[in-house]
């Protein structure tokens, strides 16, 4: 099991790129369940996510081929329409073989991801997604079962704005009989990028990007090239990675992204005290010699990411006064918290609500990785604390952070990953 070692205090400076998105990835790769042929999709992360996800397809007959960022598929021979426990309990994401499983054969046979079915991610949005286009779905031994001989447009309303429901539910109804009309979807970078490779591929939508979604279903669809979007959580970990060990007085440019996926983590930055310059493709952030604090609350695109809720409260922990984050979408996702304590911040959970009081200087010390983003707030804050930081269990990392340590050692980080048995 590896873990980084990172000898912090070192000022960061000079220009990162920014890899594909792993979540536009994670919905790519099954839509080529869709229609049989050969696909190239650009700018695809080597992340274990994506691996994994390869895993998974390749036992329903899909081949893959990598070539630098380049991903060829070919789904020309898919046999088997199931998604074993196997695979699915290592990733959430797994479930997204549902919609096009059903949408063109009639029939899906896919285990419920590991963790609680029905907590936080609800997958029962995904379900009855399903139902509503006319599937006949039963629930038995940890497996959805899934059929119709052809699904039937209809209206569907989430309750709660879900990803993985809407790009499951979009991918289901392309090939539906009549029109399927989505409403509260999710508007995320990752599911219009979905949208936009479906009409690629001869699906008829509109309302990309927007929370009202319509979709006229087609007899087929066809192979088609996609160049994956930037990640816009790993940019905005590495803005928050300039901000809080930047070389004060001189830009780091983070290249590679979209500025326009990033105005609610930039914004933030800005009333923090950075200055920032935006260009097409690319942010420059030069810090200030002290953080302001800012409060944060978590929300749907376009608001605050929930998955930068942890980088952000790293960067408070040094702020010169108290800030609160709240996290509207994940009341438990404060696992960071005790960890990012032990190298001196001094933070405080009630509820969902972290209050956050900033300190001078944080201390290394050997801390543990949790999950994946609360992974890289010890890495952020590690490069900013005195001393020497273990960060364990960096497998979490790996998840969704394309060579972490190599895009940071080449900002200046002394940061290096040690592999090992047990530490």
């Amino acid at each position: 099991m590896d873990k980084f070692v990172i000898n912090g205090g070192k000022e960061l400076s000079g220009t990162v790129r920014i890899s594909g998105a792993k979540n536009a990835s994670l919905a790519l790769m099954p839509a080529t369940l869709l229609a049989p042929g050969q696909y190239r999709l650009h700018n695809t992360p080597g992340l274990r996510d994506v691996a994994t996800m390869s895993r998974l397809l390749e036992t329903m007959g899909l081949r893959f081929r990598r070539e630098d960022n380049t991903l060829s598929v070919d789904s020309s021979d898919v046999r088997r329409y199931e998604a074993p426990y196997e695979h699915v309990k290592k990733m959430r994401a797994s479930i997204y073989v549902l919609g096009p499983l059903l949408g063109r054969y009639g029939y899906a046979h896919v285990s419920l991801p590991g963790g609680c079915a029905w907590g936080p991610r609800p997958v029962n949005l995904h379900i009855e997604g399903m139902r509503k286009l006319g599937a006949q779905v039963e629930l038995e031994g940890g497996y959805v079962t899934a059929k119709a001989k052809r699904l039937k447009g209809a209206r569907i309303v989430f309750d709660v704005s879900s990803v993985g429901a809407t790009g499951n539910v979009l991918m289901a109804a392309v090939l539906a009989e009549g029109t399927t009309v989505i409403d509260n979807a999710a508007m995320e970078p990752e599911i219009a990028a979905l949208g936009e490779f479906l009409v690629r591929m001869g699906a008829k939508i509109s309302g990309i990007g927007t929370n009202h979604l319509e979709i006229e279903g087609v007899d087929a669809l066809h192979p088609a090239d996609f160049t994956t979007i930037p990640d816009r959580i790993e940019a905005g970990t590495f803005l928050v990675a300039a901000a809080i060990a930047g070389k004060k007085g001189t830009a780091i440019r983070v290249q590679n992204c979209d500025p326009s996926h990033l105005s609610a983590v930039t914004t933030k930055l800005e009333d923090a005290g950075v200055m920032l310059r935006v260009g097409k493709d690319f942010v420059e952030i030069e810090p200030l010699k002290e953080i302001l604090p800012v409060n944060v609350t978590t929300s749907i695109y376009s608001g605050f990411p929930t998955d930068m809720q942890a980088q952000w409260i790293a960067l408070m922990s040094l702020a010169r006064g108290t800030s609160m984050v709240t996290d509207t979408i994940y009341a438990d996702r404060f696992m960071h918290v005790p960890e990012l304590n032990r190298l001196g911040a001094n933070i405080t959970v009630k509820g969902n609500v972290a209050t956050v009081v900033g300190v001078k200087k944080l201390a290394g010390a050997k801390v543990m990785s949790t999950d994946l983003r609360a992974s890289a707030s010890l890495i952020l804050a590690g490069l900013a604390a005195e001393g020497t930081t273990e960060v364990l269990r960096v497998y979490h990392l790996d998840r969704g952070y394309e060579r972490i340590e190599k895009k940071l050692a080449l900002l200046g980080a002394d940061i290096s990953r040690v592999s090992g048995e047990e530490f």
